[in-house]
Formats: C-alpha cells, sequence, structure tokens
C-alpha cells in the first residue's frame, strides 16, 4: 500500500472523471458499496480462487460479526441490488479502492482502485457488446492504441461443468509433468490451471480441450451474436479459447483487455464477463448480470508508456501578492475563487521579493501585485509570469472579468 501524492493523485481523479463521462454518457449511475461487507458476500465469489481462500483481508469484528474488506466489487454491487431491488435493468458505475493481500508487483498493490460497471436484470447478447464496447471507447478516450481486447466464452452452467471435467481428466494425465501449483489449483478448480504462465505448464495446457467443444447451441448463439455486434461497432477482437478470468462466478461471455507495452504475464488492464446466478446467491432473484472493473495502476502504467493522459497541471491560474500586510490577499484571493479562477497566496506577511518568488513556483500564468498605492488607488497590477508581456494596471472592479480574458487566452 502508498500514498498517491500530487501531480499524480490529480490524474487519478481525472482518470475517473473521464470515466464517468463515458459512462454516464450511456445511462449507467454511480454507486458506491461500502469497503467492508459480512465474510459471506465474498465467498460467493469462489471458494476455489485464491481472492477468497488467501487474499482477502478478513476479521471478526467487536460485534462478532466475521467480515472482510472488499476485494472487489461486483459481488457488493449484487449484494445491493439483492437488498434494494432497483428497476431492471440497473445499470451501476463505481470507483475506489479493494484490497487483497497479494505479492507486490509492477502496477499491482495490495490496496488497489478499479472502476467499473455492473448492469443487471437483462439477458442480451447486445447488452454484452455495450459494456465491452464502453471499456474499450474508455481506453480510447485515455489515448491508448496497444490495446487488444480478448473475447471468450465459458457457456451455459451446464456446458462448463462438462469443460471442467474434461480439464480434470486432462491435466491428471499429465501427471508430475505439471507444476506443483498447477497440481494443487488442479484440486480446486482444473479451469484456473489455464491461467499458469508457467513454463512448464505451457505445452500441457496448449494440448488441452477449449470450451467451444463443449458449448450448448444457446450458448454458441449467443456468442456468435456478441461477435458480430463489436464486428459492427469495427472494435477488434480476439478470440482466446484458453481465457477463464480470475474469479468463479463467470458463464457465457468473459473478456480482458491487454495493455500491449506491458509484459505478458501482467498485461491485464482489466476485464469482466457474465455472471448470471450471482445475485441468487447472494439472496436475491434470479437475475442475469454483466460488467467490468478496469484496473487504475496498471491501465495509467500503459498509459506512461505510450506517453498519454499525463497528469493534469495543478498550477493555479492567479498568485495574489501583498505588500500591505495580507489583509488585501485575503479579499482578492477570495473574490477571484468565487469568480471562478484558480488563485493562491502567500502568508506569514513575507516580502515583495519572497511573494515573487513563490509566485514563479505556484507554476501561475499570472502575478496580481497589491500594494499601498494600489490600495489608495483601488488598483491591482497584472504581471505575467509566464511570458516577457509587459505588467498593466487594472481597476479592482473590473480585475476578475480582465483575468479571466488573460486566463482563457494562455490556456487555449
Amino acid at each position: 500500500m502508498r500514498d498517491i501524492m500530487a501531480p499524480e493523485s490529480g490524474r487519478w481523479r481525472a482518470f475517473t472523471q473521464v470515466f464517468a463521462e463515458v459512462v454516464e454518457a450511456a445511462g449507467y449511475q454511480l454507486v458506491i458499496p461500502p469497503m467492508m461487507e459480512d465474510l459471506g458476500v465474498f465467498s460467493r465469489i469462489g471458494d476455489a480462487t485464491d481472492v477468497v481462500t488467501k487474499e482477502m483481508y478478513d476479521f471478526v469484528d467487536k460485534g462478532a460479526r466475521h467480515v472482510a474488506l472488499r476485494p472487489e466489487q461486483t459481488a457488493s454491487v449484487c449484494r445491493a441490488f439483492a437488498q434494494h431491488r432497483p428497476l431492471t435493468p440497473w445499470k451501476a458505475w463505481y470507483s475506489g479502492p479493494n484490497f487483497r493481500y497479494e505479492k507486490p508487483q509492477r502496477g499491482r498493490y495490495r490496496q488497489f482502485d478499479q472502476v467499473g460497471i455492473e448492469v443487471l436484470g437483462a439477458d442480451d447478447p447486445y447488452l454484452d457488446v455495450e459494456v465491452i464496447a464502453l471499456g474499450w471507447e474508455f481506453y480510447r478516450r485515455l489515448g491508448l492504441e496497444q490495446l487488444t481486447l480478448l473475447l471468450n466464452s465459458l457457456g451455459e452452467p451446464d456446458d462448463r461443468a462438462r469443460y471442467v471435467d474434461a480439464l480434470r481428466t486432462h491435466f491428471e494425465a499429465a501427471g508430475g509433468d505439471l507444476s506443483d501449483q498447477s497440481r494443487s489449483t488442479l484440486d480446486k478448480n482444473p479451469l484456473r490451471v489455464l491461467d499458469s504462465k508457467r513454463r512448464e505448464d505451457a505445452e500441457i495446457i496448449a494440448a488441452a480441450p477449449t470450451i467451444d467443444q463443449f458449448w450448448s447451441d444457446a450458448a454458441a448463439e449467443h456468442f456468435a451474436t456478441v461477435q458480430r455486434g463489436l464486428t459492427a461497432l469495427q472494435i477488434p477482437f480476439t478470440i482466446d479459447m484458453k481465457l477463464v478470468r480470475g474469479l468463479d462466478y463467470y458463464r457465457r461471455t468473459t473478456f480482458e483487455y491487454a495493455g500491449g507495452t506491458l509484459d505478458s504475464a501482467q498485461n491485464a488492464l482489466g476485464g469482466g464477463g457474465r455472471y448470471d446466478g450471482l445475485v441468487e446467491d447472494l439472496g436475491g432473484p434470479p437475475t442475469p448480470g454483466i460488467g467490468f472493473a478496469l484496473g487504475v495502476d496498471r491501465t495509467l502504467l500503459a498509459c506512461d508508456d505510450e506517453g498519454v493522459f499525463t497528469a493534469p497541471d495543478p498550477a493555479v491560474d492567479v498568485f495574489v501578492v501583498d505588500t500591505t500586510g495580507g489583509g488585501e490577499a485575503l479579499l482578492v484571493t477570495a473574490q477571484l475563487r468565487a469568480g471562478g479562477i484558480r488563485a493562491d497566496r502567500s502568508y506569514e506577511n513575507r516580502s515583495m521579493k519572497a511573494q515573487m518568488k513563490a509566485a514563479n513556483r505556484s507554476g501561475a500564468a499570472y502575478a496580481v501585485i497589491i500594494g499601498t498605492d494600489e490600495v489608495e488607488a483601488g488598483t491591482a497590477v497584472v504581471r505575467p509570469l509566464r511570458d516577457d508581456g509587459a505588467q498593466v494596471t487594472v481597476e479592482r472592479d473590473s480585475l476578475i472579468t480582465d483575468l479571466h480574458s488573460r486566463v482563457q487566452g494562455s490556456n487555449s
């Protein structure tokens, strides 16, 4: 875990703002689930996953309740749906931190932020297309170009069950040729073995049966419609029959966005899929659902690699310099801020020279200088700080109007 300091913190806020603009334009509304839930909410993620068995921060609270910090937010959103029963289709988006006790890596921390969307109450392959397309549009809005969309379907529950049996038979036949970690995973969930990036597992996984051999007609048609929809929107995708995602609640459509500049073992920027049945597991009515979660850290690493979506300029527009004791700066900065101009000042009645140094360090485009003569005349001096332009004297009554035109001109 770590602190996010400025200017990077401003970049995080801008990241969430861009995401909100993309998904709210499609009718999604913000939901803010709690960071802590009853342990049972997250155990529905899947007892065969490391997220549940090894990585959750769980404890017994002072009321003897077994609770956990959220390792992800889909389960919390589904719990909220089961509890509050909003009208369907319920289109929700979220952002914020999650917690997993896992080995820290580049772009992966034990407290990590995600943004995501969930849609509950509609079973339509074209909704799958909308969800996938919104993630794609968001990444494009950030400026990312080296992006791959991986696509698969895990079929209906019966399809998946038959596939799991076939994988177990295949991997058990490999015996000791599998890595120790994969043999342990095999006992819990053969699907997870497909996620292995270990060299000794690669050939065995490559020879494993693929899920498309087990699709029902309904699952195959659903997946075909998703592909047709993405093609119609001119969104390129790659079919990856080994893509199973990391949580057990997925069925039918699964997808992942991979960054082309990152190491192949850690290149997933985000992803998601259908999880029909999760709401029912959490005590709600049978409800189809689909969504995704996108990692902030990994995505910003990809942005760094491509030189896009840099941190926004945190500089104020104007720095007020007051040589009369500080009271005038108090009034002027308040007026400028109320007028929509970003303004700062120095304190402790420092000298003119010290205040001008602070003004230059602030990154402001202009200094507004007020001395005794300006107070008596009802004026202020406006001095450019980023170029060699001449300073001018401005009436206090027109200061905000004058600065608005100057700031807009310097920002254009």
